[in-house]
């Protein structure tokens, strides 16, 4: 059987990709790989997780989607104030 992965590509600002990548780094390092590339306003990030079974790998994506959209929210928040 082979591998599964999945990847996540967020675009947007550079400041905002690297505190969504500082806010799900500590989450579980070692199950995804991050990166991002671009700068400026044209930034993407990029996340790759893998695994050998399609569960363990959704289970991981749920959880980063989560913490991404916790972490963007409360950029949301932060910047209108």
């Amino acid at each position: 059987m082979g591998g599964i992965e999945a990847e996540i590509v967020w675009c947007g600002d550079e400041k905002r990709a690297r505190s969504l990548l500082a806010a799900i780094s500590p989450d579980d390092p070692d199950s995804f790989e991050a990166e991002i590339s671009g700068e400026g306003d044209s930034a993407e990030l990029k996340i790759i997780v893998s695994g050998e079974k399609l569960e363990t790998v959704r289970s991981t994506v749920d959880d980063l989607l989560a913490c991404l959209a916790a972490a963007e929210s409360s950029l949301d928040v932060s910047d209108s104030s």
